[in-house]
């Protein structure tokens, strides 16, 4: 089944069912207007469907194997994000420096729709990174912010999820595995049943 990302009937729910029409002829975000919304908009659909949504199969049939310690993750898979990340797409995260860049987060919020519903395996890490992206720029220090926001916001580095649920069997703190960078930028994976280290070229 191929996926068309429903862009006509996204634009129609931001702009009158959330309003975004009327808060652009308030001037709520400066000189921003629908036009370039629209433009946006149809270039993240493009986006889901003509480069994201095909990796779905791609995914399914080649699967992520794991052989002599490293994972190999399925063919355009890295190069779809490499190509997202370049396109700029990141930044409609960012934290807002104008009025007009305040609308942001309910442009992106669409555009989130559309690139997850193309493909749901390879949503989390953005999502992640957004959220990195608000933490730091709310709470984090200037020297942090210096380090971090703006390869994060470029999509060069991203942002992870430390998660511990005891009572789902996934106890983080009861882990004794390890991950150190090697020379040549893999990570060893050790653990102590392990009797070598595993390396992930993720």
């Amino acid at each position: 089944m191929t996926y068309r990302a429903p862009v006509s009937d996204i634009a129609f729910a931001l702009k009158h069912a959330a309003g975004l029409n009327e808060a652009l002829a308030e001037g709520l975000y400066g000189d921003l207007d629908e036009q370039t919304i629209d433009s946006v908009l149809e270039e993240a659909g493009r986006f889901a469907s003509d480069v994201i949504a095909p990796l779905n199969q791609v995914g399914d049939t080649f699967g992520t194997p794991f052989k002599d310690g490293a994972v190999t993750m399925p063919p355009g898979w890295k190069q779809a994000y490499t190509d997202w990340a370049a396109a700029g797409w990141n930044g409609l995260a960012r934290p807002p420096t104008s009025a007009a860049s305040s609308c942001r987060m309910a442009v992106n919020a669409a555009c989130i729709e559309m690139w997850n519903a193309g493909l749901d395996g390879l949503r989390h890490r953005p999502v992640l990174t957004m959220a990195a992206i608000d933490a730091l720029h709310a709470y984090g220090s200037d020297d942090l912010k210096q380090r971090y926001l703006a390869k994060l916001i470029s999509g060069e580095w991203m942002g992870t999820m430390q998660l511990t649920e005891p009572q789902a069997g996934s106890d983080v703190g009861a882990l004794r595995t390890k991950a150190e960078r090697a020379a040549d930028g893999s990570y060893r994976l050790t653990a102590p049943r392990s009797s070598s280290p595993t390396a992930s070229t993720t």
